[in-house]
């Protein structure tokens, strides 16, 4: 092909591996781009959350795992302490400790929801570990509904009886304990008087970081065009 002064005649194999190249990166940052919006979407619906009425889970303990989700709810039920667990190496303004997660009977249900209490430091050894006081008696919970994630990585299951876990996932806790859980976890933000630290902040959904991603996997695609045309257009001397 001439192009004025200039011929671009590239090779069959250049030319498909540079298209395959380019059609990858494209792919890629397609990808990063449907991450980013999915992501865009799950700070939009915790936005929204902080801004609509509290679920209330004694009217509404049927809910499926996605209406729960990134909401604010309310429950009022009683602790059953003999199960509180407490979540390991959970950090507060540098400090190690753990995070407090008691089951609560949801009042006029069957259903129990978990309540991550908020956080406790640790002691002075692994085997000194925090006594928190529970009120007894029906009480109201605030907080916000969230859903941990199923896998994480693990060195091992917890034993039978242990109150000091690694991770907490409602499946597993549900198996442990026997009780009909909600499928989500409420992080508590109302005062108990229990002297917990209920600082959560705001999740970082990673939004930018696609988006930067996706930007560099489209750059990349476009350099590979802008060197496949300037490699392969030479100026014709005949």
């Amino acid at each position: 092909m001439r192009i004025g002064p200039y011929r671009f005649a590239p090779g069959a194999l250049t030319t498909v591996a540079a298209a395959a190249f380019v059609a990858l990166t494209v792919s890629l940052g397609n990808w990063q781009t449907g991450r980013a919006a999915h992501k865009q979407a799950l700070q939009d619906a915790w936005d929204r959350g902080r801004a609509a009425a509290p679920v209330d889970l004694g009217r509404d303990a049927g809910r499926t795992v996605d209406e729960l989700a990134l909401q604010r709810v309310t429950a009022r039920g009683e602790w059953d302490t003999a199960r509180t667990v407490l979540i390991d190496n959970r950090v507060h303004g540098g400090r190690p400790g753990y995070h407090v997660v008691t089951p609560l009977r949801i009042e006029g249900t069957t259903r129990w929801v978990l309540v991550n209490r908020g956080w406790a430091p640790a002691g002075a050894t692994r085997a000194t570990l925090p006594g928190v006081p529970t009120p007894t008696g029906a009480l109201v919970v605030e907080g916000v509904a969230v859903v941990p994630p199923e896998k994480v990585f693990e060195l091992g299951e917890v034993p039978p009886g242990e109150k000091v876990w690694p991770n907490l996932n409602v499946a597993r806790y549900a198996r442990w304990s026997g009780l009909d859980l909600l499928p989500a976890v409420v992080q508590q933000t109302n005062d108990a008087g229990d002297g917990l630290v209920r600082d959560w902040p705001r999740p970082d959904f990673g939004i930018e970081k696609h988006k930067a991603y996706a930007l560099q996997w489209y750059a990349l695609a476009a350099v590979t065009v802008i060197l496949y045309v300037v490699l392969n257009l030479k100026r014709d001397r005949s």
